[in-house]
């Protein structure tokens, strides 16, 4: 049985129409390869949030598979506000995702790349589902893998095979993420990130991250965090992060779009942390929620 698609708004080649009634062609590079990038953008009380850097991200990401930017910044923000308006008028949904994705756009099959066709271009926006307070208040349980993904996790591309199957061995143990861990030239395994999210850890008070690579996306919320820790007071760096330090660590983080920065209090059915706080949301992770909060009051548009 076919679930029925919704009659929401949504964005197509220079087209506002139903969702229901979005239709691309078979030949299309995404369809066929995997061939296309895509970014999610939060909204908040109905205004876009880091919405220029989401955008600098996919004007860096699409120049990597040669891909011209069909849009400025600000031409992306007109023809995204009316999908939010739309959303918000006719489902009562201020708090929003919105969805972009570019493709190289409709060709003959061909593992070459086309240089005379035009890219295909999707938005869609959906009601924001945020972490539950139950989470906040109680942490929330990963799991860990390998990291058997492809080599260049930088690249925010639309083949998500193997984040799909990372993210489905956390969700078959009622768990809502699996972190990874990746072989390198120095040994390891050392973090890369999780199915969906980036991971951070808290060492004597200091939030840690592993270093931007070609292994692992440039969250949004990498320099988001670093802003808010600087805000804070609390120690920021960048470094390798072996499985022994996430292990061993006070706290452990996630974040994204979806989950702003969530606390991890069990890892593989074990307790993160130490002493009276093992298994418990730390006192980093309550500072950089607040300060989080406040983000978004004054980084919307």
């Amino acid at each position: 049985m076919t679930t029925a698609l919704p009659e929401t708004l949504c964005y197509l080649n220079g087209r506002y129409l139903r969702l229901c009634d979005a239709q691309v062609s078979v030949l299309d590079r995404g369809f066929i390869f995997g061939d296309g990038l895509y970014e999610v953008a939060p909204v908040y009380g109905r205004k876009l949030f880091r919405f220029d850097e989401h955008m600098a991200r996919l004007s860096r990401n699409l120049a990597k598979l040669r891909i011209g930017n069909p849009f400025t910044s600000e031409q992306w923000l007109e023809r995204v506000r009316p999908l939010v308006s739309a959303l918000a008028e006719n489902g009562g949904a201020n708090d929003q995702l919105v969805y972009i994705q570019v493709t190289r756009g409709v060709a003959l099959r061909d593992h070459v790349m086309p240089t005379d066709i035009e890219p295909t271009v999707f938005m869609m926006t959906n009601a924001m589902k945020p972490a539950s307070a139950e989470q906040r208040h109680h942490g929330v349980a990963c799991t860990t893998a390998r990291d058997f993904r492809w080599e260049r996790g930088d690249i925010k591309s639309i083949s998500l095979l193997g984040n799909v199957l990372a993210r489905q061995m956390s969700a078959d143990h009622g768990a809502v993420e699996t972190i990874l861990f990746r072989d390198g030239a120095h040994g390891g395994p050392w973090l890369t990130e999780a199915a969906a999210c980036n991971v951070w850890i808290v060492h004597e008070g200091a939030l840690l991250g592993p270093p931007k690579s070609e292994h692992l996306l440039e969250g949004i919320r990498v320099d988001l965090l670093r802003e808010l820790c600087e805000d804070a007071g609390i120690a920021y760096n960048l470094r390798p992060l072996s499985e022994a330090d996430v292990r061993a660590a006070d706290e452990v983080l996630l974040s994204s779009a979806t989950k702003e920065v969530l606390p991890v209090t069990k890892i593989d059915g074990e307790p993160v942390g130490h002493g009276a706080l093992r298994g418990k949301p730390g006192p980093v992770y309550a500072r950089l929620y607040e300060a989080y909060q406040r983000a978004k009051a004054t980084q919307s548009i």
